[in-house]
């Protein structure tokens, strides 16, 4: 009898959990046919307003593609990511009419990034591409890159930060450029451009970015020429001086355009700094007009 008991039991549990199993719920008790197929695997792109900590390549894998929050210490943070021409069979080398206007649009976007020129702070853009690999794969992006550096001289190295740099000029930062102290080397030419503090006395300042039309790299004295007036036409903007004949009797000027490989890259920005060259001078020459610039008669 309790065999039985037990046995009418046990089927009334099997009846019961086969009851559950077969309930519809909103389910029709098949596992399989409910789930959409997988995607198939796309090309990788990276993501845009994130950092990076290594130091910029110029191609990136997915192997090698580990952004970090930029609250994290960086060199790297991408600004913006665009899409490059799907027809080519290989990545566009430095130089090409793709990467010339890549760097135009990252260009663009980075200003927009920090709220001023990205040349007025001590910052360096660069573009990225995929890898071969990855350009094989179907990637066809390109990668907008900001860095902080040392210095915007030559000899400037890659800063390890903490912070987006979103709205860096918008507002006065110590990013931002601004007086200056020049070390010159032979003959008196300006060899170098030290950032020093306003308040002390220093003899040059940076008041701005001059964009050069398409022309070839200065090679020759000559070829320098339409750099310094346009220079020249900065300082007076800046300063509040009219922009004449005089103005070559009021202030020198250190001009910095990019390097040769940048200028080929597409990079028409100049840097523009007022110099005295003579004398020192303290606080900002912002503004100040004629009466702050006056004209040299010796």
């Amino acid at each position: 009898m309790q065999r039985a008991t037990r046995s009418l039991v046990a089927a009334f549990a099997v009846a019961a959990v086969l009851a559950g199993c077969s309930g519809s719920g909103g389910l029709d008790g098949d596992l399989v046919d409910d789930w959409g197929a997988l995607p198939p695997p796309g090309p990788f792109t990276p993501a845009a307003e994130v950092c990076h900590e290594p130091e910029f390549t110029p191609t990136v894998s997915l192997a090698a593609y580990a952004p970090v929050d930029c609250a994290q210490p960086h060199r790297v943070e991408t600004v913006y990511v665009g899409a490059l021409p799907a027809e080519r069979a290989a990545p566009p080398a430095v130089g090409t009419t793709e990467m010339r206007t890549a760097f135009a649009e990252c260009d663009k976007r980075a200003s927009g990034f920090v709220g001023d020129d990205w040349r007025a702070g001590r910052l360096r853009l660069a573009v990225a591409v995929p890898s071969e690999p990855g350009w094989a794969a179907g990637s066809r992006w390109y990668r907008c890159d900001l860095m902080e550096v040392t210095t915007a001289e030559a000899a400037a190295t890659v800063v390890v930060r903490t912070g987006s740099l979103r709205d860096a000029l918008r507002t006065p930062s110590p990013v931002r450029l601004g007086c200056q102290q020049t070390r010159s080397g032979r003959g008196g030419v300006v060899q170098t451009l030290v950032a020093v503090d306003c308040a002390k006395r220093h003899d040059a300042e940076f008041v701005g970015v001059w964009q050069s039309p398409e022309r070839a790299y200065p090679t020759a004295s000559a070829q320098w020429a339409p750099f310094y007036e346009g220079c020249r036409s900065v300082i007076a903007r800046y300063t509040g001086v009219p922009d004449d004949t005089d103005l070559v009797f009021r202030s020198d000027l250190v001009v910095r355009p990019p390097g040769a490989g940048r200028w080929r890259a597409g990079d028409r920005g100049v840097r523009c700094y007022l110099w005295f060259g003579d004398r020192t001078v303290t606080g900002s020459l912002k503004g100040v007009g004629p009466a702050g610039l006056p004209v040299r008669t010796k």
